[in-house]
C-alpha cells in the first residue's frame, strides 16, 4: 500500500455537489492500494499513519503525535498511486482491482479508527475533488514495501 500523508489545517471531499466528509486540523490521506497487498499491509500502513509524530511541540519540533495534537483523518482511495508511468499515458495494472482494493481500503479505515481516530472518507471509485489547506506544508510518503 501507499499513503501520501499531508498535514492538513483542513480538507474535504466533495461528490457531485455534496460534502462527503470533512476534517479540521489533521492528515489528509491518499491512499493507493496495489494488487499484491492483504489485510497485514492495511494493519501496517494504519499504524504508520496513526503513529506518525510530525505535529509540532512546544518548541516548534515535529515530535507530536496525531491523538495527542488532536488530530483527525480524512481518508480518500487514490489508485493512480500505482500508476507506471513508463510510457507519457499512465498505466494502472499495479493497482488493486475494486474487489481487493474495497475491503482493504476500509480496513485502514477500522484500524485508524479502532485507535480511536475520528476519520471522514470519500466514497471507492467515485468522482471526487478534494481540498485541503495545508500545513508546513508536510507531506510524508509511506510505502509498506519499504517497511
Amino acid at each position: 500500500m501507499r499513503a501520501v500523508v499531508t498535514r492538513v489545517k483542513s480538507a474535504s471531499v466533495t461528490i457531485a455537489g455534496e460534502t462527503a466528509g470533512s476534517i479540521g486540523k489533521g492528515f489528509l490521506v491518499l491512499l493507493g492500494v496495489s494488487a499484491e497487498d492483504a489485510e497485514a499491509q492495511a494493519v501496517k500502513v494504519a499504524d504508520k499513519i496513526c503513529g506518525l509524530r510530525v505535529f509540532e511541540d512546544e518548541a516548534g519540533k515535529m515530535n507530536v503525535s496525531p491523538r495527542d495534537a488532536g488530530a483527525e483523518l480524512l481518508i480518500v482511495s487514490q489508485f493512480t498511486l500505482y500508476a507506471d508511468v513508463k510510457s507519457r499515458r499512465p498505466g494502472f495494472t499495479r493497482a488493486a482491482r475494486p474487489e481487493t482494493a474495497v475491503p482493504l481500503y476500509e480496513k485502514v479505515i477500522a484500524e485508524c479508527r479502532e485507535r480511536g481516530f475520528k476519520v471522514e472518507t470519500g466514497r471507492f471509485g467515485a468522482e471526487m475533488l478534494v481540498e485541503s489547506v495545508n500545513d508546513g506544508p508536510v507531506t510524508i510518503l509511506i510505502d509498506t514495501a519499504e517497511l
